[in-house]
């Protein structure tokens, strides 16, 4: 056994679910995720169920609790926020051969048009209603998003992994603390209000249907800038970012008011989320799961791409932000 999520069975995780009163069908189905493993389970006479199995010693109880709850209130506000399942006890965490894990209703649908612009209104009205929600109080046992955690260990992390070949570490340790330092200085310059955020809101976890939009997968919910909800979700050159941007926004501000001082984070949040993902990948590649879905990062030309983008992302933070129309 090199990785705990070997011992996770399919009759493990059918047992997991049937502990908790929900007798499976035997139906599961492997849904694609990479940091924690969800399946799709079949309840007997009943819709089936989502169970989501967390990546052992990634966050505390008290973390997944916070998450949990900051979804079911999300949802009790008619925020179509995809919330834990509990049990008639309050309960939204369980525990079983040694994996927390939770239930959610399985929710169908779509990534939304990139670039639609009616979409993206919608999106925006939505996520302005859970910034609203959101500025009643603070997370307490999540992270914050911010430079030394997402950015400066994630920065070690890949110098100390054997993935990063030799001839790239000086180019990488130069380049990525050239970058850090500038995004530590566009923080440091934008006073802006720290509220709970989704996170991770890009449009894989953004599910469209008839009925509109509905959020997924908060498992890397924490506080910080409310722009950080709304950047992942452009595409394009400047001018299309801009007018899509200025669509979601309109949707936003119905509910929520947006302080245009935190356009000069866009790109800053961007490198941050590059130095991030890469170390995510490289500090991953013990579990079985992420050689096989992303072989490239195991070559050297992935890694001198990486550099190159480092690079560019830089020249781009010397660039004015967006502005709106």
């Amino acid at each position: 056994m090199t990785h705990p999520y070997e011992r996770l069975s399919p009759d493990l995780i059918l047992d997991a679910v049937d502990s908790l009163g929900l007798p499976p069908d035997g139906h599961q189905l492997a849904l694609n995720s990479y940091e924690n493993r969800v399946f799709q389970i079949g309840i007997d006479d009943a819709p089936p169920m989502v169970a989501k199995f967390y990546r052992p010693d990634r966050w505390s109880n008290e973390a997944i609790i916070e998450e949990h709850a900051f979804s079911r209130a999300l949802a009790a506000n008619d925020i179509p926020v995809i919330a834990p399942w509990q049990t008639t006890d309050g309960e939204t965490l369980f525990e079983h051969e040694g994996f927390r894990f939770a239930l959610f209703p399985r929710r169908g649908g779509r990534a939304p048009e990139p670039g639609d612009l009616d979409q993206l209104a919608w999106i925006g009205r939505f996520i302005g209603r859970i910034h609203l929600a959101a500025q009643g109080g603070i997370f307490t046992h999540r992270p914050t998003l911010e430079p030394h955690s997402m950015g400066w260990e994630a920065r070690d992390a890949v110098l100390q992994n054997p993935l990063l070949p030799a001839h790239e570490a000086a180019a990488y340790e130069a380049i990525s603390a050239a970058l850090l330092e500038e995004i530590e200085q566009a923080f440091a310059d934008t006073d802006t209000e720290t509220i709970r955020l989704h996170g991770d809101c890009h449009h894989g976890n953004v599910l469209w249907t008839d009925e509109g939009p509905h959020f997924v997968d908060l498992d890397d919910c924490r506080n910080g800038p409310a722009v950080q909800d709304l950047w992942m979700l452009l595409n394009g050159d400047r001018r299309e970012r801009t007018v899509q941007l200025s669509a979601m926004l309109e949707g936003y501000e119905l509910f929520c008011a947006f302080d245009p001082v935190q356009l000069a984070l866009i790109e800053p949040l961007r490198g941050l989320r590059m130095i991030h993902y890469s170390a995510w990948l490289a500090t991953r590649w013990d579990d079985p799961a992420f050689p096989a879905a992303f072989p490239w990062v195991g070559s050297a030309h992935y890694w001198t791409q990486h550099v190159q983008d480092l690079r560019q992302q830089l020249d781009v933070l010397h660039e004015p932000p967006l502005r709106l129309y």
